[in-house]
């Protein structure tokens, strides 16, 4: 059954709110056996009406997000009520919990509130405990066709989230097709670049029956996403470690980050970084997992020489002789940050993000990476990455973490 998304406020296309509903949707529909063919967001006003009558030709089930508020511009409940030909009736029980919300808070309502007791004749309430706007679920046979499964729902996510959860995913689970089961896996494969993966994995994936692949690059990896039944999944994922034994980080989980520290946790290990050219954005990156306090002991910004040297022990001589961005001071950062957090491991960082500050024998770019670990010789490796400094940094944390990922 075909599923289509529209998400309405002009706020959404002047770039002032982050559209986080698709994301959420998409992945909430798929488990339930649905695929979002088409999404579309439009600006508050006739745009929706637009929107929904093209949506109405074409799909089985459409979700709209956002414009059922009290004020001059939800008009969300009113478009779809006209363009349907369905008076808007007053619901009691939404009018009288609008009331009770409003007394609970103390707050004081104005005419307008009544508004979002108004629901288009015929369809079902879905009640909301966040907020005062209900959502509308329609069945119409518009155009006398096959019948359309309309769902107007509250734009706030705190809102929109617990109501798809509670109320609309209850009732597309019995919409659901029957048939084969239709799964999807990702692999996350570290430092090679879009095609050659493909060079690698690609002929073999597509030659699968029924599979579909597709890859999404982002900074220092690729994501290889696959979709089928569990057989063909099982061939691909053969394929793909096969071919891609040491690349490939880990199944299903979104990011560099959350392999490491899943994989730290299960062996009870920690980890501490000493940083510079990354100014804390390997930091940021591990302590952005749910559940990195388990294995993340310590981070050292020591982006000046004299931070390297008071808080990570870096001898003055070793800077004086090598330069801070050098094989010897990322090694002394690393046993640094080991030995001062009492960490299992320590990861460093120094390198020259630019645009200036390069040389020809470190031209910008440069970053060396070290691991240090208990009762193991250091390890550093030297890498060029030449683009932006955010990009750099981004890449440089990447290297360092899939260096951790190797050793453990």
């Amino acid at each position: 059954m075909s599923v289509e998304i529209i998400n309405t406020g002009s706020e959404l296309l002047l770039g002032n709110t982050l559209n986080t509903h698709l994301s959420y949707l998409g992945q909430e529909l798929f488990p339930l056996g649905y695929r979002v063919s088409r999404q579309v967001t439009v600006p508050d006003g006739d745009d929706i009406r637009v929107a929904l009558a093209e949506a109405l030709k074409r799909a089985r089930i459409i979700l709209v997000t956002g414009g059922l508020g009290p004020t001059t511009d939800d008009i969300t409940r009113e478009v779809t009520a006209e363009l349907l030909g369905l008076p808007l009736v007053e619901d009691a029980g939404v009018w009288e919990g609008i009331q009770e919300r409003f007394a609970r808070r103390g707050l004081e309502m104005t005419p307008r509130n009544r508004r979002q007791a108004q629901v288009p004749q015929g369809a079902t309430v879905l009640k909301n405990p966040n907020g005062t706007a209900p959502g509308i679920y329609i069945l119409s046979n518009w155009n006398n066709e096959e019948t359309r499964h309309l769902f107007l729902l509250p734009g706030p996510p705190r809102e929109l989230r617990p109501m798809f959860e509670n109320s609309v995913a209850p009732i597309l689970k019995k919409l659901a097709p029957g048939g084969a089961t239709v799964q999807s896996r990702r692999w996350l494969v570290i430092g090679m670049g879009e095609s050659k993966v493909e060079a690698m994995v690609g002929a073999e994936l597509l030659a699968i029956p029924g599979l579909e692949l597709g890859y999404c690059a982002r900074p220092g990896c690729v994501e290889v996403r696959c979709i089928g039944n569990p057989e063909a999944l099982e061939a691909a994922e053969r394929i793909i470690h096969a071919r891609l034994p040491t690349q490939v980080a880990g199944e299903g989980l979104g990011s560099l980050e959350e392999i490491l520290v899943q994989r730290l946790a299960v062996l009870h290990k920690t980890v501490a970084v000493a940083e510079s050219c990354t100014g804390g954005n390997l930091a940021n990156r591990i302590t952005n997992v749910p559940g990195a306090s388990e294995v993340f002991l310590a981070g050292y910004v020591t982006y000046a020489n004299e931070a390297k040297m008071h808080a990570l022990g870096v001898p003055a001589e070793l800077i004086a002789e090598h330069g801070a961005v050098s094989e010897p001071v990322a090694r002394a950062m690393a046993e640094g940050a080991m030995r001062e957090a009492g960490a299992d491991y320590g990861l460093a960082t120094t390198g020259i993000a630019g645009p200036g500050g390069g040389t020809a024998e470190k031209p910008v770019g440069t970053v060396f990476t070290a691991l240090a670990a208990r009762g193991v010789e250091t390890r550093v490796v030297k890498g060029v990455f030449p683009t932006d400094r955010k990009t750099f940094k981004d890449l440089a944390a990447q290297a360092a973490m899939d260096m951790l990922r190797t050793a453990i």
